[in-house]
């Protein structure tokens, strides 16, 4: 039902009404916080007054990616999903099970009078993929209840009981652009087929950042053939590793086939390199185009090429009593260079606070020294385990009844929407769980279809075993 509802980020408008038409169908308190957050409460079943209140939350939005070359458009087209052996996936797009799952979910609970549980309030909350702006717009009061179960991760089995934190920095310039000379002849180089993957869940794996590898090729098609850069555009997502880039380049006459061979090259070597992770699916071409009549000055493009290929990105520590884990990371998710303006943005990662700043602060040190603007937004703290949880312990037990295996209890290198939430309704228990899913964010993600049952069978059973207030 909620593939065919167009939801990417950025546009709430279709999802916010049909969540809303949906819970006032079913006769339940249906309504639009001041966030911009669809809240939805239902009684608790008779006999289940005492228990406490929980929070059944999610987000609404998904990411919106697609292959190269797919018509797809996210603000207005279904989502075409289909069975592939043991997953569930779509043709060339994300699938939305992240978060559609957890949203899915909960409509379930919602509609069915035969599960037994205490009261409920749905949160589901918008925009969590660009910036949790749902969960920020939460101010004190505005919610209540005694445990959040938050349904956004990403392995069945395994049960969430901290986060890291996150801060947005964002690099920005403006420039005077130069007319170009004559005698020049210009490429568009493109850079695609990597794998991409979610800025935290997969940061460890070690797959390509397009932006990374074609600041390699800029860097060496300006040292050895004094290349002029025109434009650069790489990933369009905070939270997704970059998938593609391309930029457009211009060389005298006489470079442009030396320039040819070195795309070349670049391909060579960048799938020889990333074998394992990117499979030798990585496509680096090149196609002459016509000029274009300005290009960024030579002294900003030093600036641009030098500052990104110093810049750190992908894991920088681990936790040292967790080795295991990933502690801090950034992802140099998006490169905008055109029209006079530079625009850079990165997603800074930690578990630890003061880790995160030291990231930030070097960061925007690499870029101040090129002389860009650095601006850090969006920042917020992770979410402190605590091992000691009413609903772990009763969650755990119910576990291992129901599979006869202890669950994976686990601090994850995401953001999930309980550190924020948790801010500002002091008190709360917190447990966050799912099914399996794959590479969320982006067109390869998929859900394992036998991991659902499971994590719905053990939903019903954690609504039904909630502790007493």
């Amino acid at each position: 039902m909620l593939t065919q509802v167009p939801r990417p980020s950025g546009h709430m408008e279709k999802i916010t009404n049909f969540l809303v038409e949906f819970g006032k169908k079913l006769g339940l308190e249906s309504y639009v916080d001041a966030a911009g957050n669809v809240v939805i409460k239902k009684s608790a079943t008779s006999g289940y007054e005492n228990k406490k209140t929980i929070i059944l939350q999610a987000h609404m939005d998904m990411v919106p990616q697609k292959e190269a070359g797919i018509k797809h458009d996210f603000e207005k087209d279904p989502i075409d999903a289909y069975v592939n052996g043991d997953w569930v996936t779509a043709h060339g797009t994300t699938l939305g099970a992240d978060d559609g799952l957890g949203v899915a979910a909960i409509m379930a609970v919602l509609e069915n009078d035969k599960i037994m549980h205490g009261p409920l309030v749905a949160l589901i909350t918008r925009d969590e993929e660009t910036g949790m702006y749902g969960a920020f717009g939460i101010k004190e009061g505005m919610l209540e209840g005694d445990i959040l179960l938050n349904l956004d991760s990403e392995s069945e089995g395994e049960l969430f009981i901290g986060c890291a934190g996150g801060t947005d920095v964002n690099v920005s310039l403006n420039y005077k652009e130069d007319a170009t000379p004559d005698g020049l002849k210009a490429l568009k180089v493109t850079l695609s087929g990597l794998h991409g993957g979610h800025s935290g869940m997969e940061i460890c794996e070690r797959y390509a950042n397009a932006n990374k590898l074609m600041v390699r090729f800029l860097f060496e098609a300006i040292s050895h053939y004094h290349a002029r850069l025109a434009s650069w555009e790489g990933g369009n997502m905070r939270n997704a590793i970059p998938r593609d880039a391309d930029a457009v380049v211009l060389v005298p006459v006489s470079d442009i086939e030396s320039l040819k061979t070195l795309v070349k090259d670049s391909e060579a070597l960048y799938n020889a390199e990333y074998e394992v992770t990117e499979k030798n699916n990585i496509k680096f071409v090149a196609e002459e185009v016509d000029a274009p009549t300005v290009l960024v000055p030579t002294e900003i493009h030093d600036s641009i090429v030098n500052a990104i290929y110093a810049v750190q990105d992908g894991v920088l520590r681990y936790i040292p009593t967790i080795p295991s884990t990933v502690e801090t990371s950034s992802n140099l998710a998006i490169v905008k260079v055109a029209n006079g303006e530079v625009d850079v943005k990165f997603l800074v990662r930690s578990s630890d606070d003061t880790m995160k700043d030291f990231l930030n602060k070097s960061i925007g040190a690499c870029f101040s020294l090129a002389g860009m603007k650095v601006s850090f937004t969006g920042s917020y703290s992770g979410w402190k385990p605590n091992v000691e949880s009413p609903i772990l312990k009763a969650m755990t037990k119910s576990y291992e009844e129901q599979f006869g295996t202890e669950p994976k209890i686990s601090v994850i290198h995401a953001g999930l929407e309980c550190g924020v939430i948790g801010a500002v309704v002091p008190g709360l228990d917190m447990i966050s769980f799912g099914p399996t899913l794959r590479s969320p964010h982006t067109p390869n993600e998929g859900a394992l279809v036998a991991s659902v049952p499971r994590f719905w069978d053990f939903l019903v059973s954690t609504l039904k075993n909630t502790p007493e207030k």
